[in-house]
């Protein structure tokens, strides 16, 4: 006779807060997938290298492109333009999808590494810039940013109690995955070899976004950490200071409600600017260099640099956001970010390449540190049940940052030069700080939370 061994369901119980916010505990990460929830930080990370390249690593092939398939310098900064638009574009519907159950997250990320790989496939074997266009530009900027918004909106439902720091460490994938592509591109890759280059780049991309995809789960709507009583004061002093630095939402706002807040088109508005200076930084950062006298290897480097400082730079900074508040850590990285604008254009005007090489960091740290903030914040003021909606509309203003800081800012640099280009893009900079002093979550009550007189017990299956 065979057995069969009938496991138990799992109780968990649902509490309200004085806000009327409801958390479901009991249920332990092992309980709903089988296997801790530090693999939901892991999966995610690895899936965002999968498409960094595609954005960070691809201005370092534009002398390889430029001479194989005679685009002009406008074609390959409007290629990074339309990617990173369509990146943007696909993140508020693919939330909603997400949110709604009709887009599992597994099928998103499959989706997310067909995209990548027929990027590469049109950048190597486009009969017109248009076929490019539409391959990398469109297919694969939507599946990059349907990688991006899953991968991202994951980690925080996953740790609701403490998102900062792995929000970040899974950020930060999306810029330091790119680093061997750069220098493969700019150093490696030439008419001889550059399309078997690309496609391979293409599979390997793929490979890790949808193997990465295949062990992504949701856990269940208003999950809260089971060691972690959401009513009362926990006795983890790091947990204790993220929460008090960055209490929970008052409830969970559904995308109507939240775009009703001026908040939320103010952090829009922000991450407009910032986020346009970052990808002003990635498509010019490179000619400029080299217009300035630095050997290619140089610039290479210098990118490389930028890219790594930018990932690890997300990391640290969500980290340091969860013990001293999001909007005071925002504020400072607006800062540097201009800053490192004129530090850039300075070194370079001076020749100067341990200088260059500095700035370029500074830079990268600033343009990335930006992105985990506000996927972060959005969850602090809005709730993590549809923070990939929610986010995915502060996010949306990436959709303008990315035709100006790639497009437009090839129109203003042939304007104004790099000179006017960058101390624009500085001055943007240091006008976002002064933005985000103002930045608050609604409907905050000054009180703190205080336990809830309602319970509510249920079984998970």
């Amino acid at each position: 006779m065979t057995t069969i061994d009938i496991q138990p369901p799992v109780r968990y119980k649902e509490v309200t807060d004085r806000n009327g916010r409801n958390y479901r505990i009991g249920e332990t990460d092992r309980d709903i997938m089988g296997r801790p929830r530090w693999t939901m930080v892991l999966f995610p990370w690895i899936g965002m290298m999968g498409i960094s390249s595609s954005e960070y690593a691809f201005t370092s092939a534009e002398d390889t492109l430029h001479t194989a398939h005679m685009w002009n310098s406008g074609h390959i900064f409007w290629l990074m333009g339309v990617w990173v638009f369509f990146q943007a574009a696909v993140a508020f519907p693919a939330g909603q999808l997400r949110e709604s159950g009709r887009l599992p997250a597994r099928n998103a990320m499959m989706l997310g590494a067909l995209g990548t790989l027929l990027g590469y496939v049109s950048l190597a074997y486009a009969p017109h810039v248009l076929v490019a266009y539409l391959g990398f530009g469109m297919f694969s900027g939507i599946g990059a940013g349907l990688v991006y918004a899953t991968s991202v909106n994951m980690v925080g439902k996953w740790y609701p109690e403490r998102k900062g720091g792995k929000t970040g460490l899974v950020n930060g994938g999306f810029a330091y995955g790119s680093v061997p592509f750069v220098f493969l591109f700019a150093s490696y890759m030439d008419l001889s070899n550059y399309q078997g280059v690309l496609v391979s780049v293409g599979v390997i991309c793929c490979l890790a976004v949808a193997i990465a995809g295949w062990f992504f789960k949701d856990p269940p709507k208003n999950w809260w950490p089971a060691h972690v009583d959401p009513l009362k004061v926990s006795e983890d002093p790091r947990i204790v200071r993220a929460l008090e630095k960055n209490p929970p939402a008052v409830k969970q706002y559904t995308p109507r409600e939240a775009a009703r807040t001026p908040v939320l088109w103010m952090m829009w508005f922000c991450l407009l600017c910032t986020a346009g200076i970052n990808i002003f930084g990635i498509a010019f950062q490179v000619p400029f260099g080299k217009d300035m006298g630095f050997a290619g290897g140089i610039v290479a480097t210098a990118m490389s640099l930028k890219a790594i400082v930018n990932g690890t730079g997300r990391g640290v900074i969500g980290w340091i956001s969860d013990r001293y508040g999001r909007r005071s850590t925002l504020v400072i990285v607006c800062i540097v970010l201009g800053s490192a604008q004129f530090g850039v254009l300075i070194s370079g005007s001076m020749g100067s390449m341990p200088f260059f090489l500095f700035c370029s960091m500074v830079s990268g740290f600033g343009g990335g540190a930006i992105f985990p903030l506000f996927a972060a914040m959005t969850a602090d003021y809005f709730g993590e049940n549809n923070n990939a909606s929610n986010y995915g509309m502060v996010y949306s203003s990436k959709l303008i940052s990315g035709l100006v800081g790639s497009g437009m800012g090839a129109v203003v640099v042939s304007v104004w030069d790099y000179e006017g280009a960058f101390v624009l893009a500085g001055s943007i900079g240091l006008a976002s700080a002064v933005l985000a002093l103002f930045l608050r979550a609604p409907e905050r009550p000054r009180a703190g939370r205080v336990p809830a007189d309602r319970q509510i017990i249920g079984e998970a299956m």
